[in-house]
């Protein structure tokens, strides 16, 4: 058995390939996996480390400017599509891949695209309620297209190739007991996590910034781990030091651009503060760990807003608006529930109820099933 699995740009797009990779490789110990992204992508560093080969190719997203850099840039992300293409083929000529599974990205399309021409199987995951670009350029001619959600169906041109399957996540995130996690970290005491996307996002860090100096005031009540993502690893732990916290010297502290280890580190946690896109909610779900969502108020359709109201309805989140966001107050609400100890339990539960934990394992069947027609 061979596969392909094609994702990139974030962690939201790669993890849950990673997730349905790893349970394919469980059930079939000698079948061979490759992954497809976009060179200077995310996925260069989360495909790898979860042990899996990779190939990359050029890539590039589209702007939506009608001036002079915007055709220039248009014009050279189609020439990486036709040029991907035809990396794709002869790629698949050489690996010979009974299915290719999309799940979002720069790289995604090219690789369906090709293996339609081919005639090879391809199945494509949507992890939000309005489909992406990548997900209506190659859902039309995909033998499987998975939802997240009820609601997405009506999107699609034909119906009937649609499976609402939730959002795969790794095992590790449903499994990985608190104690295991802690006694791993070699954490005690209150735990508390803030990470905003893998690239980051500049208003929250600045956030996280300027609350830590209030954490300070109270003798670190918590451990703090805060992940800056790739644009705010250079200047976020300056700002921390200008706001005069030692966070280098400071134990409670755990400032890193990444945190690759997120199922063990989410386990561990009491409360987790981050945005709320599907993948987000759907890992933060399955670990059943307390979350403050503040969605990002520049995504398409105000998708993340809707994601974080679910949640916040089914009593497992408390969400906040970027534009009311202050230090104090997410600071303020962080301290009310670690006070609530009764609260943080039946937040976990209600989380642990709302999401699908046998998504993973849904996807992975039908996969299987294309492969036997």
């Amino acid at each position: 058995m061979n596969l392909i699995f094609t994702c990139g740009g974030t962690a939201g797009h790669i993890n849950p390939a990673i997730a349905v990779a790893n349970m394919m490789q469980q059930r079939h110990p000698d079948c061979n996996i490759l992954f497809i992204g976009a060179t200077g992508h995310m996925e260069e560093k989360l495909v790898p480390q979860a042990g899996f080969q990779l190939k990359c190719l050029p890539g590039s997203g589209l702007s939506r400017k009608l001036n002079l850099a915007g055709i220039k840039k248009n014009l050279y992300a189609v020439k990486c599509v036709l040029d991907a293409v035809k990396a794709c083929k002869k790629l698949y000529r050489e690996f010979k891949p009974d299915v290719v599974i999309g799940t979002g990205g720069y790289a995604s399309f090219p690789a369906l695209f090709a293996a339609q021409s081919m005639g090879i199987p391809t199945c494509v995951h949507e992890a939000n309620a309005l489909p992406g670009v990548t997900t209506k350029l190659a859902a039309n001619k995909a033998d499987r297209v998975l939802v997240a959600f009820e609601e997405s169906r009506q999107h699609y041109k034909h119906p009937e190739k649609v499976e609402v399957v939730g959002m795969p996540v790794r095992q590790e995130f449903i499994f990985t007991t608190k104690e295991e996690a802690r006694k791993e970290l070699g954490l005690e005491g209150y735990v508390v996590v803030s990470a905003f996307g893998s690239q980051g996002a500049k208003v929250m860090n600045e956030t996280m910034a300027d609350m830590m100096p209030l954490e300070q005031a109270d003798g670190f009540p918590f451990h703090h781990i805060h992940a800056t993502g790739s644009f705010g690893k250079e200047w976020m732990p300056q700002r921390v030091k200008e706001n005069g916290v030692d966070f280098e010297n400071c134990p409670r502290l755990d400032i890193r651009e990444y945190i690759y280890n997120m199922p063990t580190v989410l386990a561990a946690a009491d409360v987790v503060i981050g945005r709320s896109g599907s993948a987000t909610c759907n890992e933060i779900g399955a670990a059943g760990t307390p979350c403050i969502l503040i969605p990002s108020p520049n995504v398409t359709n105000n998708h993340q807003e809707k994601n974080a109201r679910v949640l916040e309805a089914g009593g497992g989140a408390v969400v906040v608006l970027e534009k009311d966001c202050t230090p104090e107050k997410i600071y303020e609400i962080v301290k009310q529930l670690l006070a609530d100890e009764n609260r943080r339990q039946e937040m976990g539960r209600s989380l642990h109820e709302m999401v699908r934990l046998d998504s993973t394992e849904r996807i992975c069947d039908m996969v299987e099933e294309l492969i036997q027609r």
